[in-house]
């Protein structure tokens, strides 16, 4: 785990995105020194807990996750698709060993970022491994790598020349992905080089859970707590950050740093994952 200092910073953005993501106003907020892995966590590493606890999955429970519709074989069966998002396919037997569905597998993908686990999934792995999934600002904080109000961990371009800085959706979304950054899917949790702290992949790859409920407008009110925020008590979702290799500029401009999104706890889906924090000597209180 990557040790940062924390300290006073400005968290989110005033520019115009999607108003109902609430990632507004910019407001100067304060952090207690944190621990955070310097990349999300693996199907080698989650693999791990299995063997050890004989941990099943929200999706494999329900016995179904959602798969992009690009992955799946020529000749796959019918699947039901999301109304306002039909690349997304739900396909029977499709979880974390088994990314596009029965036939599919990790060969090659050990270090890949585990997918198609719920947030209930991230913290219960988080319990195992005596950590916790990170604040909303806490994972901000850090991908930001130590740059003020910057769209992306490296700055404000999202190319440097021709050389790519993470993985998105290269091409016509969702019919083409050229893969000009060299992933088509998934790529390895450390694939690019890191942001100013240490962090790989904060933008684009898998979206990321973090620890808060989530509310449009619950960080623009004059009484929300800028230090250590923790995001409000209840709520019916939780937050994700970082875009996945999904995200692309005609659809969904959300892999910039103070972008964000949400899912209910137990969804899964093949481009979210998690990394986790700790508080700074090592242990994991909730949050």
């Amino acid at each position: 785990m990557i040790s940062l200092p924390g300290g006073e910073f400005l968290m989110g953005s005033d520019a115009p995105g999607f108003p109902e993501d609430g990632e507004g106003p910019v407001r100067r907020v304060r952090l207690h020194p944190f621990l955070i892995d310097a990349h999300a966590t693996s199907n080698a590493r989650f693999a791990a807990f299995v063997a050890a606890t004989n941990y099943r999955t929200d999706a494999e429970r329900f016995g179904w996750s959602f798969v992009f519709y690009g992955f799946l074989p020529t000749g796959f069966g019918p699947t039901r698709a999301v109304a306002d998002a039909p690349w997304w396919r739900q396909v029977a037997g499709a979880g974390w060993q088994h990314p596009e569905g029965p036939g599919s597998s990790l060969a090659g993908r050990e270090d890949h970022p585990v997918v198609h686990v719920s947030w209930n999934d991230a913290a219960a792995f988080a319990a195992w491994a005596g950590k916790r999934l990170p604040s909303e600002a806490e994972w901000e904080y850090a991908a930001r790598g130590g740059l003020v109000g910057q769209l992306y961990p490296w700055g404000n371009r999202l190319l440097e020349g021709k050389r790519h800085r993470c993985n998105l959706w290269q091409g016509t979304f969702p019919s083409h992905n050229s893969a000009k950054d060299g992933h088509l899917g998934t790529a390895p949790v450390n694939a690019f080089a890191p942001n100013g702290y240490g962090l790989h992949n904060t933008t684009g790859n898998t979206w990321e859970w973090c620890a808060d409920w989530f509310s449009p407008d619950f960080h623009a009110r004059p009484d929300s707590p800028r230090e250590n925020p923790q995001g409000p008590l209840s709520g019916v979702s939780r937050t994700l950050k970082g875009g996945s290799y999904l995200c692309h500029a005609s659809y969904c401009n959300r892999y910039r740093v103070a972008a964000r999104s949400h899912n209910t706890p137990e969804s899964s889906t093949g481009h979210m994952g998690f990394r986790l924090a700790a508080d700074a000597d090592g242990t994991a209180r909730s949050v």
